[in-house]
């Protein structure tokens, strides 16, 4: 009994041993992490925050020539004392709770963070202090890995170590981007309110620090309702973190979103304000880079800009002349862009007409709007041919029912049976319905998705062939996808951004060179015979008003209809061997008293001001002559009656084809008349697609 009780003493004093060593080569281990910690949170240099403004970015256009010298011009720093109270405990509910009681990381939310992306497989939260924020804002990109929150979590540690909070959060406060070119709390304040920041109100610092997340999207400007929504959730937070009473809140809650109307908040300083937000969308979607990074964060941006074309597009826009007349109350808007189809190259944007804020909506690029009978080249036409058809073959052109979907001529005419030319060059509507129909929907959908199209599964309808789409297109879309024709079959993604680099010369992005970046989109034969057939649009079709006297053209028209009558949208996409353009015309709320009375030729004038303008001095060149297919000529008589033609004498008459509705079929609706903005892509509803005159 005596050796059993010895025994068990000498392993009960083994492993007290064990456990005491353990915690001992623990604490040793946690001291020299610490220690570790603390040299590298020594190393971290941010001194970049004493500094009045950081680095300015460099923009270059494509021959290597500075365009944009961006110093952050537009930081008013203000003193902690003009904060009210209630905006820093707004701003602090809403972006870190526990910033006043943390050293510059909060382990719960990194606990809650590691948890959700661990168990998601990928890391899709962050847990960003205001330090945090405040460290990635200047010095780092906003990139999701596991070594920028270690470099994150280091830096903010030392500004922790060298500053007060309110320090910190003065700081932040005075760099951080309010949307609507708005740096800063002190521009923020005017911009929306009109006022000093000491005399924001409650709901108009709750609205602000509501907005901070996603300032673009939550703009109180383009979207009243969800930046209200935002400051209900400021008001929220405040209340039940106790920051606020019951009854201030509901006082609060009862005011009106009351803003200042919308004005320019930049003062011109930042040249060819809408291709360098084309290059901040770009830099952010492709290459994970914030607005902070790269409007100030010392970078080289490498372009694809034109500046004589740039020029030349914004004086285009610049005469009012050239548009159709405006309702006094809101002006018709209109974007344009310009892309080298063989390197997918965007040359200009043009974003808007009028007075735009910078970073406000930029039409070229965020539209979306159905692109009416711009899309028969690509969902229907493209597909016919790869699939046999030729500009030959005849179609019907008469009353149809496909399904309980029966589509109209713009005009109401018919015209019996018509070549294929015949039907794009006049852009008929029921032709290309038949045609999508007997082809099947999917082959038209697997064509626009070959061109960068993208579509849902809504967008399976007939109502395809004329452009009836879900959410629509922007100018950039159309000129990349028509790019396809001009390129012998080929797309390049377009892009601004050629390569980033950083101030002392590191790459940091580069798109890829075009042949490797080149999609085969459709056979080089097919595309020569479709820019055959619109330049027959260009030359005695619906797109006359878009020719250039002294260069082969190739283009299409394309306009929506409202319920009722009018216009809603009026395009025209064109190209020449060496250059894309899209023009889009509307209003950008369209309702009933404000509608288009023009033709797509409105926005066909507008497209040969901008081309002719954009080609002046490049150097005229043809394009390559499709198989079997000779080119014609303008008729010598305006007005005769046409007949079925083509490029060439077409085959003897087929009979009407015998509808086959599509099962998958669904009839369009109305335009319901969405807004025509939701965040940097806006939905809409669809519309009437009845298209393009006949016989214009």
């Amino acid at each position: 009994m005596g050796k059993s009780n010895d025994k068990i003493k000498k392993k009960r004093g083994t492993w007290k041993t064990i456990s005491l060593a353990a915690v001992l080569a623990g604490a040793l281990l946690v001291a020299a992490g610490w220690t570790g910690f603390s040299i590298l949170v020594e190393k971290q240099d941010i001194s970049l925050l004493e500094k009045p403004l950081p680095a300015p970015t460099i923009i270059y256009d494509q021959d290597g020539e500075e365009t944009n010298k961006i110093a952050t011009n537009t930081f008013e720093p203000v003193k902690f004392e003009d904060l009210p109270k209630y905006l820093v405990d707004a701003v602090v509910a809403v972006e870190d709770k526990r910033f006043f009681e943390h050293d510059g990381t909060d382990a719960w939310g990194i606990g809650r963070a590691l948890f959700t992306n661990l168990t998601s497989g990928k890391t899709v939260q962050g847990a960003s202090t205001i330090t945090q924020q405040l460290a990635k804002n200047v010095f780092l990109s906003h990139e999701r890995t596991w070594t920028r929150k270690w470099n994150e979590a280091l830096l903010a540690k030392k500004i922790e170590e060298s500053y007060d909070k309110q320090q910190i959060i003065t700081m932040y406060l005075n760099q951080i981007y309010f949307g609507e070119g708005a740096w800063g709390i002190k521009r923020a304040a005017e911009t929306y309110f009109g006022k000093p920041v000491k005399e924001l109100t409650l709901p108009e610092a709750a609205l602000l620090a509501g907005i901070i997340r996603a300032p673009s999207a939550l703009s109180p400007f383009k979207h009243p309702e969800q930046a209200k929504e935002r400051r209900t959730v400021a008001l929220q937070l405040m209340k039940d973190q106790g920051k606020i009473s019951p009854d201030t809140y509901e006082a609060a809650m009862l005011q009106p979103l009351k803003v200042r109307r919308s004005k320019a908040s930049h003062d011109g300083a930042i040249k060819y304000p809408y291709y360098v937000d084309a290059i901040i969308r770009e830099a952010s979607e492709l290459y994970g880079l914030s607005e902070n990074e790269v409007l100030h964060g010392g970078l080289r941006i490498y372009t694809s800009l034109d500046q004589r074309m740039q020029q030349a597009a914004e004086r285009v826009y610049a005469n009012d002349a050239l548009f159709p007349e405006s309702k006094p109350d809101q002006l018709i808007q209109s974007g344009a862009v310009l892309v080298d189809p063989r390197d997918g190259g965007i040359k200009a944007v043009i974003g808007g007409r009028g007075k735009q804020p910078f970073r406000g909506f930029n039409r070229a690029v965020q539209l979306e709007r159905q692109p009416g009978s711009t899309m028969k080249p690509i969902a229907v036409y493209t597909p016919a041919f790869e699939s046999g058809y030729s500009p030959n073959d005849t179609l019907w052109d008469g009353p149809t029912d496909f399904g309980g979907y029966q589509p109209q001529n713009a005009g109401g005419g018919y015209h019996g049976q018509v070549s294929i030319y015949d039907a794009i060059v006049n852009s008929y509507n029921i032709p290309a319905v038949q045609l999508l129909n007997d082809m099947g929907i999917d082959a038209g959908m697997d064509a626009a998705s070959r061109f960068g199209i993208e579509l849902t599964d809504a967008d399976r309808t007939l109502g395809l062939a004329l452009g009836g789409l879900q959410e629509g297109v922007s100018p950039l879309d159309m000129a990349e996808a028509f790019g396809v024709f001009a390129n012998d079959g080929v797309r390049v993604p377009a892009h601004a951004i050629v390569r980033i680099e950083s101030a002392d010369g590191e790459l940091l992005a580069e798109a890829p060179k075009a042949e490797a970046a080149a999609i085969q989109t459709t056979d080089a034969s097919v595309a020569r015979t479709m820019t055959a057939m619109l330049e027959g649009v260009v030359r005695e079709g619906s797109g006359e008003a878009a020719a250039l006297a002294d260069r082969p053209l190739a283009g299409k028209t394309g306009t929506t209809e409202m319920p009722g009558g009018g216009n809603k949208d009026n395009w025209f996409v064109g190209y020449t061997p060496q250059l894309v353009g899209a023009v889009w015309l509307g209003y950008d709320h369209t309702d009933a008293s404000h509608y288009l009375t023009t033709t797509s030729k409105a926005a066909a004038a507008v497209f040969h001001e901008l081309m002719g303008a954009a080609l002046e001095g490049e150097p005229v060149m043809g394009f390559p002559s499709a198989p079997g297919i000779a080119k014609k000529k303008k008729p010598d008589r305006e007005g005769d009656e046409r007949e079925p033609k083509g490029p060439k004498e077409p085959k003897g008459p087929k009979g009407p084809k015998e509808p086959k509705p599509d099962k998958e079929h669904k009839k369009p609706g109305k335009d319901r008349d969405k807004p025509d903005e939701k965040g940097p892509r806006g939905k809409h509803g669809k519309g009437k697609h009845d298209d393009d005159e006949d016989d214009d």
